[in-house]
């Protein structure tokens, strides 16, 4: 596990970021996904809250692993029949790194849309009639009212939701991505030593938890300046 020319260490960190990598664009997929479910859960109209409450609920009640296999052999049929128009022959394969993100975003999205609807109730209703007494149109109230507060009150669900997502992405090694664990598997099986690579891992993802968690800890300290909490 050292970075001489036969050590493994630079392919474990090379893993290493791109489990970062396809962590985060899962999660930016899972927040686009979450703000959208949790405003059509908010909404006043009866078929987008059905909508939203269908999306939350399915996602959460099957297994990531069955979604990540849905996207990629999903996609990967859809990109095979269009590259038949094109003259290519037998299965072509999804990107797996675009299919793993996405399959992560849209459960992590069932997530944090209930994280961003709890953050949106917890508002003081006071604020929001009085921004709408002052004559605020509803892109401004989001803009200066609604966003910055339920930001506020959100980060440590958010801060919960990237941990899932974290250990989500090792499942994404079942489709060919040379993320951290899948690259703990072929050194492990290169080498016969499957307690070292397995042990870095784990040690590799306690690095990216701890980090991380303490960035959103400050994060929630900064945006909680200012603001007095019940004794």
């Amino acid at each position: 596990m050292g970075f001489a020319e036969t050590g493994w260490g630079p392919d474990m960190l090379r893993a290493t970021a791109v489990t970062l990598a396809v962590a985060l664009a899962g999660f930016g997929f899972g927040a686009l996904f979450g703000m959208l479910s949790a405003a059509a859960s908010l909404s006043p109209v009866s078929a987008l809250r059905h909508l939203a409450d269908g999306y939350t609920t399915t996602l959460r009640g099957i297994p990531d692993l069955l979604v990540i296999y849905l996207f990629y052999f999903g996609g990967s049929t859809v990109v095979t029949q269009l590259g038949r128009l094109f003259g290519a022959e037998g299965f072509v394969s999804a990107p797996v790194f675009l299919t793993g993100a996405l399959a992560i975003g849209v459960v992590s999205g069932a997530y944090q849309a209930e994280v961003f609807r709890g953050a949106v109730l917890a508002l003081s209703r006071g604020e929001i009639e009085a921004a709408k007494a002052y004559g605020m149109g509803p892109l401004l109230l989001f803009r200066r009212i609604i966003l910055p507060q339920a930001a506020r009150f959100a980060i440590p669900g958010l801060g919960n939701v990237w941990q899932l997502v974290l250990k989500e992405s090792a499942l994404i090694s079942v489709v060919g991505l040379i993320e951290l664990m899948r690259q703990a598997q072929i050194g492990a099986g290169s080498t016969r030593k499957p307690f070292t690579f397995f042990l870095t891992a784990g040690v590799l993802y306690l690095l990216i938890s701890f980090f991380s968690g303490a960035a959103f800890r400050l994060a929630e300290v900064r945006a909680m300046r200012g603001i007095r909490r019940a004794a």
